[in-house]
């Protein structure tokens, strides 16, 4: 029987807005909602969630976790934040990244990711469902 995994998602600046913030680019679907589908999707997982749009706080959530994995979607932060990117690497705990939006197809500052390299994958332009993806990962991987 496999054991059931314990999964940290962690959104950072401005994703508190999901479903009211340009939802041409980022939906319509706020994020709690889709929390709830994924949750009884993967009854086989234990989902926690963690929303900052503070840095430190972010960097404190990431080194206090004690699970099986996290998937971050630092927004802004990703292609900012040495502190992140820090933070990630200094810990044990597979971190896979997010983005709902595909950052390659937007404005080149968002084209470089400082989290990428210190992640064990990165998923980006398929809208919430990369979140789903990151967590198939997790299942499949460990």
């Amino acid at each position: 029987m496999m054991n059931k995994k314990h999964i940290l998602i962690i959104n950072g600046a401005n994703l508190n807005l999901l479903g009211r913030r340009e939802p041409s680019v980022y939906g319509s679907q706020d994020f709690a909602s889709y929390l709830e589908e994924l949750r009884k999707e993967f009854t086989d997982c234990t989902i926690d969630y963690f929303q900052s749009n503070i840095e430190g706080e972010i960097v404190n959530s990431l080194q206090n976790f004690k699970g099986d994995a996290i998937i971050i979607n630092a927004g802004g932060y990703s292609h900012t934040s040495v502190v992140i990117r820090d933070a990630i690497a200094a810990i044990d705990t597979l971190c896979i990244e997010v983005h709902i939006s595909n950052i390659y197809a937007r404005e080149k500052f968002r084209h470089e990711s400082l989290l990428s390299a210190v992640c064990g994958g990165t998923i980006t332009g398929f809208g919430l469902s990369g979140y789903k993806m990151a967590v198939y990962y997790v299942i499949c991987s460990m």
